[in-house]
């Protein structure tokens, strides 16, 4: 789907990093406000959660601090958050990804 001529330059940052994280891994909204320095978590999560529609965003693999899906709740229905990480190997229970730790994927790992 073609991103909207309307996002903010700082969405399309947050766009690009999101894309970068690897299937079966996943990432928090801070590390992203973290790695583009250029806010807090809650914008990055506006970003994403503001334009689900972009295909090529995989704004499921955002989670946060704590590995939980809070992020569900702008999903239709709720529960395509965590059947999209399912589907990509990540366990959930409980609204949370388990063994967090283990899937975590930091942006500084690209590199640039």
């Amino acid at each position: 789907m073609k991103r909207p001529t309307s996002a903010p330059h700082y969405h399309e940052q947050v766009f690009r990093v999101a894309r970068q994280i690897p299937p079966g891994r996943v990432t928090t909204y801070g590390a992203i406000a973290d790695y583009l320095s250029l806010g807090s978590a809650r914008m990055v999560g506006w970003a994403l959660f503001n334009n689900l529609s972009l295909d090529d965003v995989p704004a499921h693999r955002v989670l946060n601090r704590n590995g939980e899906l809070s992020g569900r709740v702008h999903f239709r229905p709720p529960e395509l958050m965590q059947a999209l990480l399912e589907a990509e190997g990540i366990a959930v229970e409980n609204d949370q990804v388990v063994d967090f730790a283990s899937k975590f994927w930091h942006p500084q790992e690209l590199g640039y």
